[in-house]
């Protein structure tokens, strides 16, 4: 049975917003807005379609940006998802939804819609626009009656890990169907990323008796944070395997199942992962970057910390943050609390 590979392709870097923790935007609000032509798109898309074919895999694809909608051949790209009948989630913004165009997303096949919800109110007004956070809890209502998944991420740092708990009551409130959360990387920007382990495994166990409270409701709670499974572990809803195969079974996708391709083409490891640029679609064949460019992300006995640990296989933190901070991706994720031999 083929497994899916995944495609965070962002089409350009046109948005309505310039969030305080931005990746595109961090330390330089004047950036030139990068958009992909329609050729450059369908050129793109085809070499999406060449890798899978060339390594037996499924595409999938997460549309974004800035915010994919404001491209003017959104709606031209989506037709080219369905007539090729491959699934895709868009990655965007409230401001552009209402009934009509979320009916038009799914006719063409959107499967999910994630937005994103950085603190209560005020947090995230401030992180990112006045007045969005009730419209996008207002849009989640749009997204459902259209029979589309809605999705709210969350972006956790130390201004607003103090939040998280009432986002989920406000999620839950809303209908939204899957939640999740994810660190903020470290950039040029301003915002305070030091969360000490102590408190980011406080976070996870106050959110996962929150979950716990919520359970049999209409929400998903996604634990995509990779430190979840440690936490688990510990707890003893995670288990290991009684014979280790010395395969990767889970943890970071970087170099295993994703890869990120900008509006300038350039293709990244991760686009969360600062200078893991690997090549460019508009010149390089992806399925030749795979065994090429990739291989520097696959090394796991470079891992400082989580080599040492039984885990390996199945967690090693987050990378990006590790890199964002410590300017290594193999470093010891900053967050992580466990105790491993010297």
């Amino acid at each position: 049975m083929k497994s899916y590979f995944s495609f965070q392709w962002h089409i350009t870097d046109d948005c309505d917003q310039r969030c305080k923790h931005c990746y595109i935007f961090s330390g330089d609000t004047c950036k030139k807005i990068d958009s992909m032509t329609w050729e450059q798109m369908q050129s793109t898309f085809y070499n999406c379609l060449d890798f899978c074919e060339m390594y037996g895999r499924l595409p999938y694809f997460y549309l974004t940006g800035g915010d994919p909608i404001l491209h003017p051949d959104f709606w031209r790209l989506l037709k080219l998802f369905h007539e090729n009948s491959v699934p895709f989630t868009i990655m965007g913004n409230p401001f552009h939804l209402n009934d009509e165009v979320c009916g038009k997303l799914k006719a063409l096949g959107c499967e999910k819609y994630q937005m994103s919800i950085d603190g209560l109110r005020e947090t995230h007004d401030w992180f990112r626009k006045p007045g969005s956070f009730d419209c996008t809890l207002e849009k989640v209502g749009c997204i459902n009656r259209a029979g589309i998944r809605s999705v709210i991420m969350t972006t956790v740092s130390k201004k607003n890990i103090g939040e998280i708990t009432g986002i989920i009551d406000e999620v839950v409130k809303a209908g939204v169907n899957v939640f999740a959360f994810s660190r903020c990387v470290p950039s040029d920007g301003e915002l305070d990323d030091s969360m000490s382990p102590q408190e980011y495994r406080a976070l996870l166990a106050a959110c996962d008796k929150k979950f716990k409270e919520y359970a049999g409701c209409d929400t998903y709670f996604n634990k995509k944070d990779h430190l979840w499974t440690l936490y688990e572990y510990e707890t003893g809803e995670f288990k290991l395997s009684e014979k280790p195969d010395g395969k990767i079974h889970g943890g970071c996708n970087c170099g295993n199942c994703h890869i990120t391709i900008l509006p300038t083409g350039d293709v990244y490891a991760c686009r969360r992962v600062s200078e893991s640029k690997v090549g460019n679609v508009f010149g390089d064949r992806l399925a030749d970057i795979w065994v090429t460019g990739m291989e520097c992300y696959r090394e796991y006995t470079k891992f400082s910390k989580c080599a040492k640990c039984e885990l390996l296989a199945y967690c090693r933190g987050c990378p990006a943050v590790a890199k964002g901070t410590n300017g290594d991706f193999y470093a010891a994720d900053p967050q992580c609390w466990k105790e491993v031999p010297k």
